[in-house]
């Protein structure tokens, strides 16, 4: 049996032009959408049978980790 291929998210153009406008709108869904995208698997999952509250304290984690600022700009 052959391992899984990693995904690895490669922001395509329109990614940033939709990325660079919703940063002018709210910084912190823009970097939420740039963080998700990082870390969804090759079909879009991120998170597999988890409850509400461990997604969102497993986000609020991953965010501190990935950005020294999560209202600063990030790609």
């Amino acid at each position: 049996m052959m391992p899984d291929k990693q995904f690895t998210f490669q922001p395509n153009r329109a990614f940033k032009k939709d990325y660079d406008k919703l940063f002018k709108e709210d910084p912190l869904q823009a970097n939420m959408l740039l963080l998700m995208c990082e870390i969804a698997d090759e079909k879009g999952t991120v998170f597999h049978n988890h409850t509400k509250e461990e997604v969102i304290d497993e986000l609020m984690d991953l965010m501190k980790a990935r950005f020294n600022d999560v209202e600063e700009y990030a790609l």
